[in-house]
This record gives structure tokens, sequence and C-alpha cells, in this order.
């Protein structure tokens, strides 16, 4: 079980402000006995906050009231069984808003005057992920992956076949719809079938467009407004189908052709993998090169300089960042002065400048791309290509 974060959950998060806003990150587990150390882990979690709490001089009553949310989280047995690869928690005076997501999470407590949302910025670069719309005439699955993980979405509300899709078209349609059975001698599916007065492959093509059209609007409320692809699993006549009845911007041409039931969720994932992982690697690739190009020429639209990015960042002006995965660096950026205040350990009221900076650089509408550090242009922690 997942939840889907969006830039727009991204940007109620960072534009909140309290007194005290605590992050809280871990990795859960889906399966197996590992499911009874979630709320283990996240109790001493919750144990680390309370301490940071009574050394911000809150009384004890206070402390109290401020972790209730997360004390009643550890009571519900039905939220732990349902995981996916990692939680955050964002908790404050206020409010709390909890994730599951499709990233192993490193188990950290992050306490401040904002919420820290770095760790779950993967979810929203050019490469973080993608999804695999599995089709058929008699099921509908969707699934939310990245590199290394693959979870199923809730589709409640989207018609989980062409027959559910024509009964809540027209309930008092007459048709004899026999949809895949077994028979003793195959024991295989067959496709699903139509008889009735009229009924053809034209018109069963038609009733296949509105079942489609029927998710396609389902799944706008679902996917995220970023740049996420969409790859389409079928066998490949409903491919052509689909493209017509879609809207959505971000569809790749590419299906995994094959009937879908006969495919785990793992099998789904790496062929989609295999698809997209070269169009994210010549997307990264052209934009480390153009960086690398322009800091050789010293290029004023191009910076490794952590003030000058997170400054620039703030104000618009960055097109394309890379930021180290693994990397803090804390301190406090002056809007009036145009200043960042470094300090080499976390000070009340300080923020994490590189989550700063991509932030801000997502949420204007900027690329940004999270990677290992032997990985970054210059092996630096940040790099940017200015918008000028």
């Amino acid at each position: 079980m997942m939840d889907i974060i969006t830039q727009r959950d991204i940007k109620q998060l960072i534009n909140r402000t309290d007194p005290v806003c605590v992050s809280l990150f871990m990795p859960t587990h889906q399966s197996g006995r590992d499911i009874e150390q979630g709320p283990i882990r996240f109790k001493n979690l919750v144990r680390e906050v309370e301490k940071y709490l009574a050394d911000q001089g809150m009384t004890p009553r206070e402390t109290g009231a401020f972790l209730k949310p997360a004390e009643d989280l550890l009571g519900r047995r039905p939220f732990w069984e349902h995981q996916s690869d990692g939680l955050a928690v964002f908790l404050s005076a206020e409010t709390m808003n909890t994730y599951r997501v499709p990233l192993v999470l490193e188990e950290r407590v992050v306490c401040g005057k904002r919420f820290h949302v770095k760790p779950l910025l993967p979810l929203l670069t050019v490469d973080g992920r993608f999804f695999i719309l599995a089709l058929s005439q008699n099921s509908v699955r969707l699934l939310q992956c990245t590199r290394y993980t693959v979870d199923e979405i809730d589709l409640a509300g989207i018609p989980g076949s062409l027959e559910q899709a024509l009964v809540l078209d027209d309930p008092e349609k007459q048709l004899q719809f026999h949809t895949g059975t077994s028979t003793a001698s195959t024991k295989k599916n067959r496709a699903a079938q139509f008889h009735g007065h009229g009924v053809g492959i034209d018109e069963n093509k038609t009733n296949i467009l509105r079942f489609f059209r029927k998710i396609d609007r389902g799944l706008q409320d679902i996917l995220p407004p970023e740049k996420a692809p969409l790859v389409l699993a079928g066998v490949e006549f409903l491919f052509p189908i689909y493209r017509e009845a879609s809207d959505y911007p971000y569809l790749v041409e590419q299906g995994i052709s094959g009937s879908p039931g006969e495919k785990s969720d793992a099998e789904l994932h790496r062929a989609g993998w295999a698809i997209l992982e070269p169009r994210f690697a010549a997307v990264r690739k052209k934009a480390r090169q153009r960086f690398e190009q322009l800091r050789q020429l010293n290029d004023d639209t191009v910076s490794d300089h952590l003030a000058d990015v997170v400054a620039a960042a703030h104000a618009q002006q960055v097109d394309t960042l890379f930021i180290a995965r693994g990397i803090q660096r804390w301190g406090v950026f002056d809007p009036q002065a145009n200043q960042v205040h470094l300090h080499e350990k976390p000070r009340p009221g300080d923020d994490e400048l590189l989550d700063q900076a991509a932030t801000q650089t997502l949420l204007n509408g900027g690329t940004v791309f999270t990677m290992a550090p032997e990985q970054m242009p210059g092996h630096t922690e940040i790099a940017a290509l200015f918008r000028y």
C-alpha cells in the first residue's frame, strides 16, 4: 500500500511554518515478520522527538499533546500491515501528515521551524518514478515504480472491467456479456465477448474505447501533475485504442506486450524500466554534459557554489539542479540580504539548504536530479544551470 505524493503536497509542507516542525523517516516492510518492526522503529523515533521537545522547554503535558497523533498511530495495526518501502511523517502542533512511499528511507528525525522534505524528492525528479497501466478487457492494474521498487495503487472509483464500465453507462442494456472463463480442457481464459443484435468488431472497439476513456478520466485524479511517464502493458491491439482515449500527456509510445494477467508486478516493473531507463539516462547525461561544457567556459549561467545556487533557487532562476544524496548542509538564507549563512551543525531556526534549493527549483518549474555523490558533476554536493 502506498500514497501518491505530489508537488502540491510538497509545497504545502514547505510553506508551513510552526515553532516546531518534526519530520520522521524510516524504512518499512510490506510482508513477513519484519512488519512487526515498524511500530517499534517508529516508537523509538517518537522518543527522540520527546527528548527534543523537553530540551526546548516543553512541559510533559505540552509534549504529550504534541505527540498524541503520533502515539495514536502506534496503535493502528492495519496501518502497519499495509506499508510500502518507506514511511514519512510530518508532525506539528496543528497537523500530522503520513506518506507511505516506494522509497527505502533512512531512519531519521529532523526538527526545525520547517518540514524537511528532501528524502522524498527522488519521487518528483525527472527520473524519479514512472507508472505502468496493465490493461485487459477484464482487469485494470496501476503500478507506481521507481528504479528499485514497485507498488500497486488502489483504483477505487475506476471500473475494473469492460463489463462494469458498460453497466455503469447503461444498466438496462440487454447484452449477454461473457467474461474470461476457464474450461476443463484448456484452463485458459477467453477474452470478453458480447453477443446481441448488431454487435460486431466495430461495436466492440467502441465499447472498449468507452471503457478506456473512463479509466483515463479516473487516472487524471490519481496520477501526479508532474511529468511522470505512463507505460501501457497488455495485448498490442489495445494500445492504439487506449492512446485514442487518453489525454495523459506523458503516455509512452512503447508498451509492454502480452497478457498482463500472466505477468507479476516484478516482471512488469523490469519490463517498464527497460523501456524508460535509456530515456532517463539520456536526459540526465545531456544535462550533465551541458553543465560541464559551460563550467569549462567559466560561463556565469552555471554554478556549483552552494550559496549562489540557494539564492538563485529562491529567485526562480534555476533551470536544472543536481544535488547529492545523503548530504546535509545546514544554515539560513536571508532573502533581504540575498545571503546564505552556513553552520557546521544545525542551529535553532536553521534549514537544510540542499533541501531548500531542490524544493524551490521544483516548485518553480525547474528540473532536479538527485545523484550519488560520486556521480555528481565535478563530484560536488550541488550544481545548477541557470535560466539566464
